[in-house]
């Protein structure tokens, strides 16, 4: 019986994806700055082999973050199982939507707009534009 991936290895290797990306960083240029192969790395972001402590210490080195931002935005379910505060195991974690092209892109453009004031008014615009359509 093949097991599946740990929830928290693939929020892990998302948050390793998402960085890289945005920082125009190919999976090739990140194996070698770590000597391996662009197919760990892969394995890395999908969560299919977990990523050893003074690995992913070497990685938010390259990547330019602190180790704490590949925990940043866990989703609850996954904190509440793995700190025993759920008796019901999590729901298969799916590579959210952080991962998209889509979502990635407009994340550079934002960080293009070199004025923070209206970066800041465009981030407020989208929110209210988002929650408008809850109601």
């Amino acid at each position: 019986m093949a097991s599946k991936p740990d929830p928290i290895d693939i929020h892990v290797g998302s948050r390793v994806r998402l960085r890289r990306t945005l920082l125009g960083m190919s999976q090739e240029k990140l194996g070698d700055a770590l000597g391996l192969t662009f197919q760990q790395i892969q394995k890395y972001e999908r969560g299919a082999n977990r990523i050893g402590s003074s690995r992913l210490y070497k990685i938010s080195k390259i990547l330019d973050v602190p180790v704490s931002y590949f925990f940043e935005e866990m989703p609850s379910d996954v904190e509440a199982a793995n700190r025993g505060l759920s008796d019901v195991p999590s729901e298969p974690f799916e590579v959210d939507q952080l991962s998209k092209r889509e979502t990635l892109e407009l994340v550079r453009a934002y960080y293009r707009i070199r004025d923070a004031k209206v970066r800041k008014r465009m981030f407020e615009l989208v929110k209210a534009i988002a929650n408008a359509g809850r109601s």
